[in-house]
Formats: structure tokens, sequence, C-alpha cells
């Protein structure tokens, strides 16, 4: 078995190729392959407790706000890539000791208020604490990009002991899900590095113009739920 903390003699961190085999290096380690199966039990952990979460809500006001839940896992080379990019040594250790995002969770909601609720159930269990939290809903990023990003640990049990396991958790509206999937398809997904300015604040203009559609379906609904409060 290959000791992953020599592993940078062998590497030189400015090519491509040798990337690929400091990849293939982690990837075959059993370092890694725990590291991943603890990330991937702490995203199982989340996903039952917003079931529970989504459950009692139904229960209790008749609705769910939970729309749509999706997970993954950052790929090696996305874990090398991100650690080379912050400038540090990209081995299993660096990656446990400063990535928090290589286990990542999205939560789509109903409506914007529903992520508060969201966030506010999830936060709140017990054992499960929040180190990070951006709102990129009350401050969108320059771009137009919208969510609320939350970074927790989770405690996950394995072997007789217990880990606490950071994951990142993204909730937004269906709304902010619709133009953050299309735009990284858009933009990131074909390689384009160098978006013309015009495209670019065309894209940002969209996200403007949803987010008030966003905001105003919310309004709707909450009248229309008067209404109904009031016929029955």
């Amino acid at each position: 078995m290959i000791n992953e903390n020599n592993m940078s003699l062998f590497i030189n961190k400015d090519t491509k190729s040798n990337c690929k085999l400091y990849e293939q290096r982690i990837n075959d380690t059993s370092e890694f392959a725990e590291l991943y199966n603890l990330s991937k039990l702490a995203i199982e952990e989340i996903k039952i407790k917003l079931e529970i979460i989504a459950d009692e809500f139904q229960i209790r006001f008749q609705r769910n706000p939970v729309h749509c839940v999706k997970s993954r896992l950052k790929t090696p080379s996305s874990i090398i890539n991100k650690l080379i990019r912050k400038g540090l040594e990209p081995n299993i250790q660096a990656a446990k000791d400063k990535l928090t995002d290589i286990a990542g969770i999205q939560v789509v909601c109903d409506y914007i208020d529903d992520i508060y609720i969201i966030e506010e159930l999830l936060c709140s269990q017990e054992y499960i604490s929040t180190i990070r939290k951006t709102d990129y809903i009350k401050n969108p990023k320059a771009n137009g990009y919208r969510s609320l990003h939350i970074v927790a640990m989770v405690p996950v049990s394995i072997s007789g002991r217990k880990e606490y396991v950071p994951v990142e958790i993204q909730i937004r509206s269906i709304a902010m899900d619709f133009w953050a999937s299309l735009e990284h398809q858009i933009y990131y997904k074909r390689g384009c590095d160098n978006a013309p300015d015009a495209l670019v604040k065309r894209l940002k203009e969209c996200a403007d113009a949803i987010a008030k559609v966003d905001i105003e379906m919310q309004n709707i609904n909450k009248e229309l739920q008067k209404i109904c409060c009031v016929k029955d």
C-alpha cells in the first residue's frame, strides 16, 4: 500500500498528468476509503433527519416544506484541485483538516420562508452543530446566486467510535435552484472561464428577475392561505 504522506516526493503539482497520478494514489489508500465512507454516512444522517422533519411538518401543517433533496460527494480530482487552489499539500490529512464540503447536500424548498424553517429545525437537532453559515439570500453573490449555505458537524458512529464529519448543506427555493442549475450548465460545464461581460450581466438580470418572482409566489401563497382560513 502507498503511504500518502510521502506522495509529494513523486508529484509535480503543476502538471495535469501528475495530478491524475496523485488522484489514483489517493483513491487507492484505505484512508481515502474511510473518509468517503464517513462522508456518505454523514449524508445519510442528514437525510434521515430531513425526512423526520418533513413527516412531522406534514402531520402538523398538512404540507411538506421540502420539495426535494440532492446529495453529492466530491470526487478525488475535485478534492485534489481544491487543495492545490488553497495552496495546501494534496493529501488525505489536508482534506480531513481543511475541507468542509467533501460531503454535500442540497435541500430545495417551495418558498423562501421554508428555507429558514428547515435551517432552524435541522440545526436545532441534538448533536448537530453549525460551524459556519453564509446567507446568499439576504446577501446574494455578485453574479446573482442565492442560497443559504451551512456547514454542520454531524456525528457518525463507526467501528465502536463516534466521529464528527463536516457536511455542507445548501438550502434554496425551487426558483433559486432553477437559476443555479441552468447557470452552472450554461457557464461552468462548458469550461468557459471568461464569459463576455454582457452575458454575465444578462445572467445576473435573470437571477434578479427570478428572485422577484420567487417573492411574489410566496406572497400569493400567503394570501391564499389567509383566504382559505377565513372560509374555514
